[in-house]
């Protein structure tokens, strides 16, 4: 039987004109993913701390409380209630990675963790910190990912910020011959309207024409820390708008629980991660920013697993042993919970404050991934066989973004050391080029050949 329209050919060619711009426009605003490593975690200290080698040794902290807390996969189980089995594969992996990579991210602080002070001290440790930024990137001792948090753009404080970031950029640049490390990135606190970001944008394109870097080589991020990021003072959201006015360079935005929460006046005993203001916020993040390419990053826990008794000149009592072995699971606990909710709620990166959270952050992705990794492993092949029939055939293949969706599962597992690379391969169904090419369009476009 043949098919009978009634549409005239130019009334369709209108209607394809009419959407032609549209959708070209919307695949620019919304490119999908960006293909780049995300790290799971951002770990911050004041720029008067770091070190060349902060990585290794808050590394070496964290595998201390580690042996000291939590000694063997049972012990672990016990903390954090997990199914022995779970705990058995988890533990050693744990170990591994804060032994190969313990640091995924981290931030220079000149913020909150580093506080206001004189100029002069200011500007010495710009370059102090910079110049140990230098050494570890020549002596390969960097995390993949590293930069500074620089004070807020507000009247008191933006020239401060702004002769931070120069003084920085300055001498690591003159002390590197030009080299930037691999993920290099400036994060701006405390973001309430565009024009801060704007500003930030002016001044990185500035410093790289100065510097002799290449062009769109320095990046930002910005602190989500105010109401006023989410919604603008007309009632929209506000955080799109924010971000596009860094004209391209903005990668991520971060979630500042604490400033977030106080500037709502809510009382300090109630300022925490799970807050129903922020989830609000989170959710609103999330949406604004989702299929943009720019990441959003969870926030951290501020219950710290420091035992309240230090072994000091004299041995602790039995007492002190058991409260400070009290204290650090309890924190344990709490940071677990907080990892395990963001996750499952999908924000894969956050912030933590303490080495010695490194081992509940890990253990908390490792758990994520582990468990779910059966149920992806089979969705995963069964798209990939169904996706390749209908590509085979002719048909249009419409629901990419949920394989991409499967696809990142086993990146992200993959990347932070929740499965090694042959479990990767095994489970995914993939080949190596395919899992490393991180598209799953690509794949099938490859397979269709």
């Amino acid at each position: 039987m043949s098919a009978r329209t009634t549409l005239a050919d130019q009334i369709v060619a209108a209607a394809e004109k009419r959407l032609e711009s549209a959708n070209a426009a919307f695949a620019r605003r919304y490119p999908g993913e960006s293909g780049r490593r995300q790290p799971v975690h951002t770990v911050y200290g004041g720029a008067h701390l770091f070190h060349s080698d902060s990585a290794a040794r808050l590394g070496a902290l964290a595998l201390h409380a580690l042996a000291e807390f939590a000694p063997g996969p049972e012990a672990l189980a016990s903390v954090l209630g997990l199914a022995r089995p779970l705990a058995d594969m988890i533990y050693p992996r744990v170990v591994e990675k804060l032994r190969r990579e313990p640091i995924e991210d981290f931030r220079i602080d000149f913020e909150d963790g580093y506080g206001n002070r004189p100029d002069a001290e200011e500007d010495g440790h710009a370059i102090a910190a910079s110049r140990e930024v230098a050494a570890g990137l020549a002596a390969g001792t960097l995390p993949p990912a590293i930069g500074i948090r620089i004070k807020p753009f507000t009247g008191e404080l933006s020239r401060r910020s702004f002769r931070t970031l120069d003084v920085f950029l300055t001498q690591l640049i003159g002390d590197t011959g030009g080299r930037l490390p691999e993920d290099f990135v400036v994060t701006l606190a405390k973001v309430t309207v565009p024009e801060q970001v704007a500003a930030l944008s002016d001044l990185l394109e500035a410093l790289e024409g100065s510097l002799g870097l290449p062009e769109g080589s320095l990046h930002s991020e910005i602190m989500v820390e105010t109401p006023q990021a989410i919604v603008s003072e007309r009632g929209a959201i506000a955080l799109l708008r924010i971000v596009e006015a860094g004209r391209g360079r903005c990668r991520a935005a971060h979630f500042g629980t604490y400033d977030y929460t106080a500037s709502l006046a809510i009382t300090a005993a109630h300022q925490h991660m799970a807050h129903p203001s922020c989830d609000f916020a989170r959710d609103t993040m999330q949406v604004a920013l989702a299929g943009t390419g720019v990441w959003v990053s969870d926030g951290a826990t501020n219950i710290l697993p420091i035992p309240p008794h230090r072994q000091a000149e004299r041995t602790l009592t039995g007492r002190e042993v058991a409260e400070n072995r009290e204290a650090v699971h309890a924190a344990w606990k709490l940071h677990y919970r907080h990892v395990r909710r963001s996750l499952e709620r999908g924000y894969y990166q956050g912030w933590d404050l303490h080495p010695a959270q490194l081992p509940t952050r890990y253990a908390a992705l490792y758990a994520f991934f582990l468990e779910g990794l059966d149920a992806a492993s089979a969705r995963l092949k069964n798209f990939v066989e169904k996706a390749g029939q209908a590509t085979l055939v002719g048909e249009v293949f419409d629901d990419a973004a949920t394989g991409q969706g499967l696809l990142n599962f086993f990146l992200r597992a993959w990347n932070c050391g929740a499965i090694t690379e042959t479990e990767a391969l095994e489970k995914s169904g993939l080949t190596l080029e395919e899992l490393s090419g991180r598209s799953f369009l690509r794949i099938l476009k490859a397979r269709r050949k």
